[in-house]
């Protein structure tokens, strides 16, 4: 095996410390120092919103942890963890958003799209860094068209679909930096 000349080495020494560099971050965007930060806690959130499934509150809180766990490397811990969530969902509505007109003047106008929105306030709290620390409500909708789908047999994908994204936008305002 030949030597390597100066640039060979340089270039090695290079993109060794580049890499070396890159340690808190993921493939997921988390910006975690696992040397401070090691566990997480999720209060269990309430539903203030007076409306939703039943359990809407405990599917949050379950589908937060489990996104956590699955793209940290945080333990889950009763009471306090070096980085906490709690809060609850504050808004759930439908709404109309496209009349269509039936052509009948003795028929109401009907909706061609109604809209499933949900908010969320969450209190985030990092423990290791307070600067990081936030109370922010984060809210998104899905649409669907009330002529071909029932809402009560709909409205448990919608829930679902609708906060699997206020998770991702939980993730990406506490832990992630892109």
């Amino acid at each position: 095996m030949k030597s390597m000349n100066k640039f060979q080495t340089l270039l090695l020494l290079l993109m060794l410390s580049l890499l070396a560099g890159c340690g808190p971050y993921s493939f997921t965007g988390a910006n975690i120092d696992y040397n401070v930060t090691k566990t997480i806690s999720v209060a269990n959130f309430y539903n203030e919103s007076g409306g939703g499934p039943p359990n809407i509150n405990q599917q949050l809180t379950e589908d937060l942890k489990d996104y956590f766990l699955r793209n940290t490397n945080l333990n889950l811990v009763n009471g306090t963890g070096d980085i906490s969530f709690e809060g609850g969902i504050v808004r759930y509505d439908l709404s109309p958003q496209a009349p269509v007109a039936s052509g009948n003047q003795n028929v109401a106008d009907q909706s061609g799209l109604m809209r499933l929105t949900i908010a969320i306030e969450v209190t985030y709290t990092n423990n290791a860094n307070e600067e990081y620390n936030f109370k922010r409500t984060f809210s998104n909708f899905e649409d669907y068209d009330p002529r071909t789908t029932n809402f009560l047999s709909a409205e448990p994908q919608l829930v679902e679909q609708i906060l699997e994204k206020i998770i991702v936008e939980i993730f990406n305002n506490s832990v992630a930096t892109w």
